[in-house]
């Protein structure tokens, strides 16, 4: 059952105050010798880690850590509080092979029927804790890291109707506010598909510009990527990278891509209004999840350097060896993570991402 770290079954509620679950009894002791690798420019053991999903508060963060997992990303936050979806959020998604742009524009099955399933449902919408709430458990997540180990704070803004100057203004905060809990690093969440597939910020590149330009304001020399969806177009792509490569430290791939969820009946799968689709994530993505890194590196290519870190589908050591292969300098696994939570030492000790 996947149970590790983030307990599907339960509700995000029960999971905030009783988790992590289902993680093994013993620890993994550091490596010997100085950190080789790097992740949003700190040196790290490995350059491997979960992204901002599981990792609820920094009880989670310490336990990744624990387990081997050198880089953690604390699950995004607001300037504000913000509910959760309505309970389930993470079902099984049946997907024959990729979720590719056809078969996404069908309805796929989706149940709960999750023992063993490598893809899910990622149905949250982006819920947040109160700044007094979530800044020192932040904190505390933040010192939590060992030596070679990293955490990163992500972070979005909260739209208030159209008003794009307070949207800007709402990202400037929340990055604020997560520099002040002393994290070194930060990830700009430009693309939660619960926010509205179709409105994703990251596709907005005049957008995206000024919302970086005010958050650098704030935080100015802490390193920063910004968490992307898949691109379809290539010139889309390249001209959000040439608008902001000089602003950020790099791009994260993929978010999720959406589906619309359906029973065995053809009924929305999951409850509540505006959830007939929902992020997918796990093995059906990882095509999307590479492709965007490749065309990432093929682009860094053409002028200065940027980081890029892979998300998208990794569940196994082979799969961060492919992220690695196609420009990755940093991958991160999610449901992988919550499969097998041995993989991040099983990653540190075959030097894959050192």
């Amino acid at each position: 059952m996947m149970h590790a770290f983030y307990d599907p079954l339960r509700t995000y509620e029960e999971n905030l105050v009783a988790g992590p679950f289902g993680l093994p009894d013993a620890v993994v002791d550091p490596p010997a010798g100085s950190p080789a690798a790097h992740a949003w420019g700190v040196p790290v053991h490995s350059a491997f880690g979960i992204p901002a999903g599981p990792l609820v508060n920094a009880a989670y963060c310490a336990a990744a850590f624990r387990h081997g997992f050198d880089v953690a990303v604390y699950k995004t936050v607001r300037t504000g509080p913000h509910p959760c979806h309505p309970f389930p959020n993470t079902l099984a998604v049946h997907v024959k092979g990729d979720l590719d742009p056809s078969t996404a524009r069908r309805p796929v099955l989706a149940d709960e029927r999750l023992a063993g399933a490598t893809s899910i449902s990622n149905s949250f919408g982006v819920p947040s804790r109160d700044p007094d709430v979530w800044q020192p458990d932040m904190a505390a997540a933040v010192a939590a890291a060992g030596e070679g180990q990293l955490l990163v704070g992500s972070f979005q803004g909260t739209r208030h109707g159209g008003d794009a100057q307070a949207l800007v203004a709402d990202h400037a905060t929340a990055a604020r506010l997560v520099a002040e809990t002393g994290a070194r690093a930060m990830e700009l969440n430009l693309s939660c598909p619960n926010e509205g597939t179709g409105d994703l910020l990251c596709f907005d590149t005049p957008g995206v510009v000024r919302v970086v330009e005010a958050v650098k304001g704030e935080i100015g020399d802490v390193p920063l990527v910004l968490k992307l969806a898949y691109f379809a177009s290539d010139d889309a792509l390249a001209s959000l990278v040439g608008a902001t490569r000089d602003l950020v430290h790099g791009y994260a791939a993929i978010n999720t891509l959406p589906a619309r969820l359906v029973d065995e009946r053809g009924r929305q799968a999951l409850p509540g209004e505006g959830r007939d689709t929902a992020g997918v994530c796990g093995r059906a993505i990882r095509w999307a999840g590479l492709d965007m890194v490749a065309r990432l590196s093929r682009l860094r290519e053409a002028g200065d350097w940027f980081e890029v870190v892979g998300v998208g589908g990794v569940l196994t050591l082979a799969d961060v060896v492919a992220y690695r292969g196609v420009g990755a300098d940093v991958v991160m696994s999610a449901t992988g993570a919550m499969l097998d939570p041995r993989l991040g030492t099983a990653v540190r000790e075959s030097g894959a991402t050192a």
